[in-house]
């Protein structure tokens, strides 16, 4: 039986980032997301020679030059800001619930680690354990994932918490409103938008095909978040990021679309990332950077990017509504 006086424990999770902006921190990094079964699950033998043989070789230099451009004198964007999420999380429930609650972060890959936050759960006397993944829309690339690091951690201890883990929030209202007063706010000042793009990381169309139901909630976060905002149907599309490897992944491309926009009369847009909650290389580099610049030089003229809803009060709110919600605070 659990102890009614002992704190809740609330598990923040992300994916994780490097340690430096360096090929050999890249390396250690990479080697780790890349050897995930949810992540590429192709045979182990061929992936280890593909990884090791040859990605591990080539890619950590192309990815350290990338990360050398987000990177801020607190350290990795990902991990700054989700230190302020866990700070602000905190401050927040225990203003409402005093006493009744600890937070702690940990990253699916790299530090701080998802076994070293448990241990300090298990160090403060924590019985109960909510795991929240920082992914609103539900994928067996990272929810899943996440889960899977929980369980490994948990293994070889004898005093196993009570768990309770979200798998997903991207219905839940407060995040819906979280995004309609970020892109309202966008507007105020901005010249009018044609096409308002929700771009999501992709993943493999095939997981979609085997039951992974990540797409379908990316189309329903997009939708209920343009509902609020009253958009019209021609006035906001979905598409897809950061695709890698070469089997067909869930479509459309960001890309593509950007490049394909300005033809088509559209040449004014902005661009929100909802399924990352907070800022990180694919929406600061990929998105913010490198996409503008494929659609402006296929002819657009105006590109903004929305930023994520990082530390925003609203945003760490709807965060606390979750945990409320799931652990019965009244």
């Amino acid at each position: 039986m659990t102890d009614s006086t002992a704190p809740l424990g609330i598990l923040l999770t992300n994916l994780g980032t490097p340690d430096a902006p360096t090929p050999s921190a890249l390396r250690r990094y990479l080697a780790e997301f890349l050897w995930d079964r949810r992540v590429v699950d192709v045979p182990r033998p061929l992936w280890w020679l593909i990884l090791h043989g040859v990605i591990l070789r080539t890619r950590p230099a192309r990815s350290a030059a990338l990360y050398r451009k987000v990177w801020t004198a607190d350290g990795s964007p990902l991990l700054s800001i989700a230190r302020r999420q866990r700070e602000l999380l905190q401050q927040l429930l225990e203003a409402r619930w005093p006493g009744r609650t600890q937070v702690v972060l940990g990253m699916r890959y790299g530090n701080p680690s998802i076994a070293a936050a448990l241990e300090e759960l298990r160090a403060a006397g924590v019985q109960q354990v909510l795991v929240l993944p920082l992914y609103p829309q539900n994928s067996c690339s990272t929810t899943a994932s996440t889960l899977d690091a929980v369980a490994a951690a948990l293994r070889a201890r004898r005093d196993v918490p009570a768990l309770r883990f979200v798998a997903d929030y991207h219905t839940g209202p407060a995040y819906i409103d979280a995004l309609a007063a970020s892109i309202r706010e966008a507007r105020q000042n901005a010249e009018p938008v044609q096409r308002l793009l929700f771009s999501f990381h992709g993943t493999p169309e095939r997981f979609r095909s085997e039951g992974d139901p990540y797409y379908r909630q990316c189309l329903a976060t997009a939708r209920l978040t343009a509902e609020r905002l009253g958009l019209a149907e021609d006035a906001w599309q979905v598409t897809f990021q950061s695709r890698f490897g070469r089997e067909p992944w869930l479509q459309p491309y960001t890309d593509e679309v950007l490049r394909q926009l300005p033809a088509a009369g559209v040449k004014r847009v902005q661009v929100i990332c909802p399924g990352f909650s907070a800022d990180c290389l694919e929406t600061l580099e990929e998105i913010a950077e490198e996409n503008r610049e494929v659609f402006l030089h296929a002819g657009g003229e105006a590109f903004h990017y929305i930023p994520a809803l990082n530390d925003r009060p609203d945003h760490i709110a709807a965060l606390a509504a979750v945990v409320a919600q799931e652990l019965c605070l009244g």
